[in-house]
């Protein structure tokens, strides 16, 4: 009897260390080194590798500051939803920094031509659609502060995504025909505080999608100013810039929503 319990005692350990490997194992990151021009790039790729079959890819811009943790950590938390996930690399070598004066003369360096804005959010693009375990008939892009006014270019630019979402973007008012290019449809999540985005861009911004009969949606939170999905917000001292824990976890929701529409999953 004292045998067979040991043995029982011995498969449960077992099973519950099974288990843990098999959770840990899921989600698989890794860099990816690739190229726009003579300008070398570092993404970060994530995926769950208990799944089968091409999945829908997400792409994922980075804030300002590069790609740093909090990109990183969207791309893991999509993949654990089931997404192939690929964090990409705007400002080369995968660098970021801590410093406001150095993200602004990085992300305005790479502002100054809308071409190569462009061009090098393609090449992010390129790297996710073509891995084998993503379905290329369904991409979205996500994008953070400045990462959500590549994501809206990347789409102005006529992309074949499905959908983007833009995270406290500083939302880039759209052409005529930048907007009747368009083919994903589109969430905003909004910090409706946000001290950086006039109330006139935003309407701008608005009635351009809505003349070029793009599917909008935009979301307000209350409270909120902006980088209000990156927990270490507040870190920089910044004024009309801080984390807020309920519109993060809400503007998520209302991202896995959107997701779940344009992929037509559950």
């Amino acid at each position: 009897m004292k045998y067979i319990q040991r043995f029982c005692i011995v498969m449960v350990g077992l099973s519950v260390m099974s288990i843990c490997a098999t959770s840990a194992a899921e989600v698989q990151t890794k860099t990816i080194q690739y190229s726009d021009g003579d300008v070398e790039l570092t993404g970060f790729l994530a995926w769950d590798d208990t799944l089968t079959g091409p999945q829908p890819g997400v792409l994922v811009a980075h804030e300002w500051w590069g790609l740093e943790k909090h990109a990183q950590d969207r791309a893991k938390k999509l993949a654990g939803l089931g997404y192939v996930a690929f964090a990409l690399d705007m400002y080369g070598e995968g660098k970021s920094t801590e410093h406001a004066a150095e993200a602004t003369a990085w992300s305005a360096q790479v502002r100054e031509n809308l071409e190569s804005w462009v061009q090098r959010a393609r090449a992010g693009l390129q790297v996710l659609t073509s891995q084998e375990n993503v379905d290329g008939d369904r991409i979205a892009a996500i994008g953070y502060c400045f990462g959500g006014a590549t994501v809206m270019q990347l789409a102005y630019s006529g992309a074949e995504l499905k959908g983007v979402v833009s995270f406290h973007g500083s939302l880039p008012v759209a052409t005529a025909t930048q907007a009747q290019a368009t083919k994903a449809k589109v969430l905003i999540c909004h910090g409706a505080d946000d001290p950086f985005i006039p109330k006139e861009r935003i309407a701008q911004f608005q009635e351009m999608l809505t003349a070029g009969n793009v599917d909008w949606q935009m979301v307000s939170y209350s409270g909120t100013v902006h980088s209000f999905t990156n927990p270490d917000a507040d870190q920089h001292g910044m004024e009309g810039v801080a984390y807020n824990k309920a519109s993060d976890e809400r503007s998520w929701a209302h991202m896995r929503e959107f997701l779940n529409e344009i992929f037509e999953t559950q």
